[in-house]
């Protein structure tokens, strides 16, 4: 297990911002994760470092990150299961799924995310949502160190929310997806097109972290923000997409400040517009 002191986390968030942690330890199996927390309990936990906002340019904590580590991905042929673990992209399972010809991961493609987080926020678009594949999760339990596993059916599945996201002293770290044979030319199209609608409509040219808001009920949060007029609307370096309105998109030096500053008032302008309380998607940190 690898371990650096002073760490800087610019590039281990999508936002790029600018921050440090006072240490990092990046483990590389289940048994070093169990061994971390034997000694501490209080660590801030980074999967791929995207839907995270870092509010600190200098965290005076430990964290654990499980990005470029902790992250292999099989197939099991004969129950038709990808088994990933928690530091393995999303993008990996799905494409692991094509190679092996089963399909059920197509929405997974091109989505920026952990597995870890992918199950934490039952990441998805509209092809598709975690809830919709997962067999089950392996996790620690901080509360009396036992490494446990839940069924999906025990891990109350909610849009963009989940058990593990109310109960922040579990940590999963492996996950268990449950597809069904396919074509393969047939799943490469369908990632193809996924990925192409993505693109045409979202800011992938500059640091983001996807949506920023939940969706509403009965509302878009796009329309809103437009008709509000802040496409463009800066705070320091943090901006409303021009392309897209629910993303805040890095101009290049944006603080954690400048993009929650940003976030608090477009939230302020669609409360006194329309009286919808946007709820924040991204996790602050």
């Amino acid at each position: 297990m690898k371990r650096f002191r002073d760490f800087d986390l610019t590039d281990y968030n999508s936002y790029k911002v600018k921050s440090y942690c006072r240490t990092a330890f990046f483990p590389e199996c289940e048994l070093d994760i169990v061994d971390l927390y034997k000694s501490n309990k209080d660590y801030i936990v980074l999967g791929s470092g995207n839907n995270v906002i870092l509010s600190k340019s200098y965290y005076d904590s430990d964290f654990i990150i499980f990005n470029g580590n902790f992250n292999e991905v099989k197939v099991n042929k004969e129950s038709n299961e990808i088994i990933a673990e928690a530091g393995a992209e999303i993008y990996d399972v799905s494409k692991l799924a094509k190679e092996s010809e089963l399909t059920g991961a197509e929405f997974y493609y091109d989505i920026p995310s952990s597995v870890g987080g992918a199950v934490v926020m039952n990441a998805g678009t509209k092809e598709g949502e975690t809830k919709n594949i997962l067999a089950k999760v392996r996790y620690l339990d901080l509360e009396d160190m036992l490494v446990k596993e839940k069924s999906k059916k025990e891990i109350e599945f909610e849009y963009r929310n989940s058990f593990f996201q109310k109960q922040v002293d579990k940590i999963i770290l492996k996950a268990w997806f449950n597809l069904k044979k396919g074509n393969y030319n047939e799943i490469s199209n369908l990632m193809s097109e996924s990925k192409k609608r993505r693109w045409e409509k979202q800011p992938r040219n500059y640091p983001n972290a996807g949506s920023v808001f939940k969706r509403p009920p009965n509302r878009y949060v796009g329309p809103m923000i437009d008709e509000l007029g802040l496409k463009g609307y800066r705070v320091g370096g943090a901006e409303v997409s021009k392309k897209h309105s629910g993303f805040i998109i890095n101009r290049g030096d944006a603080t954690g400040n400048d993009i929650l500053n940003l976030i608090n008032e477009v939230k302020h302008r669609v409360f006194e517009k329309y009286n919808v309380n946007l709820e924040i998607e991204q996790r602050i940190i």
